[in-house]
């Protein structure tokens, strides 16, 4: 599945799984690269998926007008 296409939980499973992998040290050198390299395009992917959730946020707590509509967060 291309890393454009997963979700932010599909990301962040990987990214744990090529940690781990890692941390393990038992993996030769050139699966490390390529690993680190999946690693850090999951990287880039979960942070634009958060930044674009972040923008969707701001937007919500817009007026009609524009002017920004604060509310107190209540985790439920």
């Amino acid at each position: 599945m291309n890393q454009q296409n997963k979700t932010f939980e599909e990301s962040m499973t990987r990214l744990e799984q090529i940690v781990r992998a890692m941390e393990q040290g038992n993996v030769p050198l050139e699966e490390s690269l390529k690993l680190f390299q999946e690693g850090t395009e999951l990287v880039r992917s979960c942070g634009k998926l958060l930044d674009d959730a972040q923008l969707q946020i701001q937007k919500v707590m817009t007026a009609a007008d524009g002017s920004p509509v604060m509310e107190d967060f209540q985790d439920e």
